[in-house]
């Protein structure tokens, strides 16, 4: 108990609410959206149908999203985005089951990515607004573990209940965890009504400010900040995530069972690693553990373009796990620490750069895959992260860490 008060100090009641939120609605969403695929076959649509739902509603929530975060810096709402976002992702989960056509399906997928991309910077905007600069680092890794804590008992669940629930009933059940998670931020606080007491008379919660219009407000985004983004958009096109892991797993020799039991490794070892790298990055810097986490991807996707044995798929999973660990946490924490006033337009056009590039980035390691070879993708990859390594020695951060040690 003492071990869990000290690795909780400094932390505020938001952070472990907005995790819980996010726990709960992952839980929800790891029961639905891993079976979207298989229930459009059950439709009787073809493959192709199944990239548009899933190419339309990133696409669409990309194009948005920015706006959303602009407005909460704009007016200093956090919280309404964050309930508004939340309650269209959960609102969706029992409609799948109404849905018999794929049109449908895509319509209402598009509304849940709506929904996701709607509140994902205003909350971490949030985050940044109650936690001190110095645990900056160990809140977000906290959020993200409780995040992907979620994934994983949300896939646990699917596994586990499918075989009772099928489609149309799973759908429903999974509605329950995503509405407990809204009914959870009526508690959240805006960070100026906060009280200031405890550890959280260590949060500065700054008065507000004039922001302005939208091209402007990216615009007045600090080039250093402006710099690290392109940085992350790259590693964004290239990170080819744990869906061509698997298919790896596969092509030399996985069951389908034991792919699967890959994907919850590789979440559950996200899970574990997310808060104490988070903790890392505040007392080394955002810096040196991004170093290590880009350099990580090199390893592997050098190794995964070379390898032959399953024996070795193990230890990729593992290490995977721990650079999108390090990646998703500390890359918002970097972003909150260069962006000055603007975190949440920061956050916004951050988030949106991925997502954009993530699109032809998808299609064209997919293209490689099936056109080249699965050695194609990797190395396409390696490629991409060695100019990753290299833009990234001209981020400088080391004004902005000499302010949050001092």
């Amino acid at each position: 108990m003492k071990n869990l008060k000290y690795f909780l100090k400094w932390i505020s009641r938001n952070v472990l609410l907005l995790g819980l939120v996010s726990l709960l609605t992952d839980l929800s969403s790891q029961m639905v959206f891993p079976l979207i695929p298989l229930f459009l076959v059950s439709l009787g649509s073809w493959a192709t149908v199944i990239g548009i739902v899933e190419g339309a509603a990133d696409t669409t929530a990309a194009l948005l999203k920015v706006f959303s975060w602009y407005l909460s810096d704009k007016f200093h709402k956090r919280k309404i985005f964050i309930l508004i976002g939340y309650g269209f992702s959960t609102i969706t989960k029992p409609l799948f089951a109404l849905a018999h056509t794929w049109p449908v399906v895509l319509v209402f997928r598009v509304i849940e990515r709506i929904g996701k991309w709607l509140r994902d910077a205003p909350r971490d905007a949030l985050v940044a607004d109650s936690t001190a600069p110095e645990y900056m680092g160990k809140a977000y890794g906290i959020q993200r573990a409780m995040d992907g804590t979620g994934s994983v008992l949300g896939a646990v669940l699917a596994l586990v209940l499918f075989p009772y629930l099928w489609y149309e009933k799973l759908f429903i059940f999974a509605f329950i965890p995503g509405l407990i998670a809204v009914l959870a931020i009526l508690f959240v606080k805006e960070a100026k009504t906060m009280k200031k007491e405890n550890h959280w008379q260590h949060v500065q919660v700054k008065p507000k400010v004039e922001i302005p219009s939208l091209d402007k407000a990216i615009k007045l985004l600090p080039k250093n900040l402006k710099l690290f983004i392109v940085v992350a958009a790259l590693f964004g096109l290239v990170n080819f995530g744990y869906a061509f892991m698997l298919l790896k797993a596969k092509s030399v020799g996985a069951s389908d069972e034991r792919s699967i039991l890959f994907y919850v490794l590789f979440y559950g070892i996200y899970t574990i690693a997310s808060a104490p790298l988070g903790i890392l990055s505040d007392r080394i810097g955002r810096k040196k553990i991004l170093w290590i986490a880009y350099s990580l991807f090199l390893v592997v996707t050098l190794w995964l373009a070379l390898m032959t044995q399953i024996g070795r798929v193990i230890f990729f999973f593992v290490l995977f796990g721990i650079v999108f660990a390090i990646i998703d946490g500390t890359e918002r924490a970097m972003v909150v620490d260069l962006a000055g006033e603007h975190k949440g337009t920061a956050l916004g056009v951050f988030h949106t750069a991925i997502w954009i590039v993530s699109l032809p980035g998808w299609y064209i390691l997919w293209m490689l895959r099936d056109k080249i070879s699965p050695q194609a993708t990797f190395l396409f990859a390696f490629a991409i992260g060695v100019i990753i390594m290299i833009m990234f020695r001209f981020v400088n951060t080391k004004k902005r860490e000499s302010i949050v040690n001092s």
